[in-house]
């Protein structure tokens, strides 16, 4: 059975679109490949999809750079000299910045000031100027940062060292830790309402009880009335 004719126009689906483009691309390359092998000839395929992604074939008995030269060859044209001149003039503008650069930079340190004229002197004079302004205006800011920077970590010690003498002072007054937080010692020993006022403390090894405490026979509590 004939197949159908199709006509040759623009497919507006994408997907049969690109399903058709793969599938006469890889028909081409055969046929390429087939050239190549029966006729030994050279040749080269390049072809870029609608969504920008590159395909090629070259024959494997040469490169692309290589075929381009003999196309150039046998044409007697040259793909490259346009480009060629463009990037030299390219060069040349590059160079030309770069030179008056370092130029720049001598006469900004003394240097190469033979050449200029009284105009010259004075609008090197009036730049150097306006760069040792911005240079101390920058130094000036990284100092006022730094002070900043410090004062901050004086606070931060001061914070620390005032939070150590109170600890200090409060461990002075109550160094057997009875009361940690203000209160009486009725509610620290827990009689909230009152009632025998004895204190029973562990006295530490190197701790001698005074004359007036009595205390059992080699035991380290000691036991008192409070006054």
């Amino acid at each position: 059975m004939a197949r159908g004719k199709i006509q040759i126009k623009r497919i507006e689906n994408q997907t049969n679109r690109q399903v058709t483009y793969s599938k006469r691309r890889n028909g081409l390359f055969k046929k390429a490949n087939e050239l190549t092998v029966l006729c030994d000839a050279k040749v080269s395929i390049i072809m870029i999809s609608s969504t920008g992604k590159l395909h090629e074939f070259i024959s494997p008995s040469i490169t692309t750079k290589q075929l381009f030269d003999l196309y150039q060859k046998t044409v007697g044209v040259d793909l490259w000299n346009f480009h060629y001149e463009k990037m030299q003039e390219q060069l040349r503008k590059l160079k030309d910045v770069n030179r008056n650069l370092r130029r720049e930079i001598r006469q900004r340190m003394g240097e190469s000031l033979n050449d200029l004229n009284y105009e010259q002197l004075e609008e090197l004079n009036e730049n150097v100027d306006n760069s040792l302004k911005l240079i101390r205006e920058r130094k000036y800011k990284v100092i006022g940062n730094q002070i900043e920077t410090y004062k901050k970590k004086v606070r931060n010690v001061e914070e620390i060292h005032r939070n150590l003498l109170l600890e200090f002072d409060a461990r002075q007054e109550d160094p057997y830790g009875l009361v940690e937080q203000e209160g009486d010692y009725n509610s620290v020993l827990g009689f909230p309402n009152g009632g025998p006022r004895i204190l029973a403390l562990r006295l530490q090894p190197n701790h001698q009880p005074n004359h007036h405490l009595h205390s059992g026979g080699g035991s380290d509590i000691t036991t008192f009335a409070l006054a």
